[in-house]
């Protein structure tokens, strides 16, 4: 029996080892840093609405070279030297004019859920890189995804997409996505396993009724399989409490509740014993208890814009403004005037921006938003910065009169949103227009 147990120890340890042998592999690249930006300002389901995401326009394409080892059957290292050339956005510097070469090095582990005994692997990457542009030298982090496809053991396809995020003040955020083959450069060792030569012995076993490796001399459950560290009586939940003294034995508990799970009175998945409010559902945020609703206008405090001030959920939690109060903006902006082609305004916009100053003395709470918008005659980018201008005007002159700029946000849109058909006359007038929104929140 002791020649047998041998044996099977040298097969256990015969096996094939499936870490990865030394790889090169060529990549082709796409650098994005337009919808990496998109995300960090507006989130991804702002990108994902305005279909932006994933745009091969807004991608700089290159090619990479990659080193690929196996430090373990189930992670990978790979360093890859990749360059392209791309406009790229360096913080606090000169935007550029045109592509210069963007060379980036990067060390990263890849965690596989498989081993490459499989001929798909998807995996998990993270590591550290560097990037040069021009005289511009930045450290990032590249953070992601992707699948590695076996081809007969010698060659891999490499499908990843990255996340990469700039840990040095000259560094921009930017998606990086890469399809590659590596080959590998030696032939995997296999180790061929010995015979084991099984000498047969008779021996008289001891009984074992139940077949669970406790002999029935020691066995206080003979006729029940269960666990040598339980003297062969089952523990089912494996909750470390046998099955004899477990009050629910299919269901992992602990010895205070004499087997059975600590108890959830309100059922919200916050055990009694850390649940502060355990007869009413809350989260765990809150220990247990609901999200507060501060002024009890029925909106929780987190979605509440004015969490002591009751108001509708149309108006995030905040009281409704006067329709009298709207309405006289609305009447002030529809009678602002501007010189032709300009910022300045005329005269007889001063009485109708008066009487929006006033009222927002009147008022503390509120806010007002100022949106510029031209129609389409001439350039886009000189409509755009005089919308700019023409809204700036505008929160200058109400400034002046003693608002508080903090109050005021002013932005140009330009061209881009029409109220009217720029084709005739009257719709481009329609088009040339300052809006004016209250708001208190």
């Amino acid at each position: 029996m002791s020649l047998l147990a041998m044996g099977m120890f040298l097969t256990a340890f015969s096996q094939n080892d499936y870490r990865k042998r030394p790889a090169l592999g060529v990549h082709f690249t796409m650098t994005d840093f337009q919808t990496a930006a998109d995300l960090r300002s507006a989130g991804l389901a702002s990108v994902i609405k305005s279909k932006q995401f994933a745009k091969a326009k807004r991608m700089s394409a290159g090619l990479g070279i990659s080193y690929t080892e196996g430090l373990g059957q189930h992670i990978d290292f790979t360093g890859m030297i990749h360059g392209t050339y791309v406009e790229y956005p360096v913080p606090n510097k000169p935007a550029p004019v045109t592509d210069e070469l963007l060379l980036q090095a990067s060390a990263t582990a890849n965690l596989k859920l498989t081993t490459d005994k499989y001929w798909v692997s998807p995996f998990l990457t993270l590591g550290a890189g560097i990037s040069k542009y021009k005289g511009y030298y930045s450290a990032f982090i590249p953070a992601g995804a992707g699948i590695q496809v076996n081809f007969y053991d010698d060659a891999f396809l490499l499908l990843s997409s990255q996340y990469r995020i700039p840990v040095t003040e000259l560094g921009a955020y930017h998606l990086f996505h890469s399809i590659g083959i590596a080959g590998n450069l030696f032939k995997r060792k296999v180790v061929e396993a010995p015979v084991a030569v099984a000498i047969p012995v008779v021996v008289e076993l001891p009984k074992d009724r139940d077949n669970d490796g406790v002999i029935d001399d020691n066995d206080k459950c003979p006729d029940v399989k269960g666990l040598a560290s339980f003297d062969g009586c089952p523990d089912t939940d494996g909750d470390g409490i046998i099955d004899g003294s477990d009050g629910c034995p299919t269901v992992a508990g602990t010895a205070k509740y004499k087997g059975c799970p600590v108890p959830d009175t309100d059922g919200d998945g916050i055990n009694d014993e850390q649940d502060k409010c355990i007869t009413t559902a809350g989260v765990a945020r809150y220990n247990g208890c609901p999200i507060p609703d501060t002024d009890g206008d029925g909106i929780n405090d987190e979605e509440d814009k004015c969490i002591d001030k009751a108001g509708p959920a149309s108006n995030s939690g905040c009281p409704e403004i006067a329709k009298t109060v709207i309405d006289k903006i609305n009447y002030a902006a529809k009678n602002v005037f501007f010189a032709t082609g300009s910022a300045k305004l005329l005269p007889k916009s001063f009485k109708p921006l008066n009487e929006v100053a006033k009222i927002m003395g009147d008022d503390a709470s509120l806010m007002l938003n100022i949106d510029g918008h031209t129609d389409n005659t001439g350039k886009a980018d000189k409509n755009q910065a005089l919308s700019q201008s023409r809204a700036d005007a505008v929160m200058a002159y109400l400034k002046s009169k003693g608002v508080d700029d903090g109050r005021m946000t002013a932005t140009g849109y330009g061209q881009d949103q029409p109220v009217a058909d720029n084709k005739a006359a009257a719709g481009r007038s329609k088009n040339r227009r300052v809006e004016l929104k209250a708001r208190n929140y």
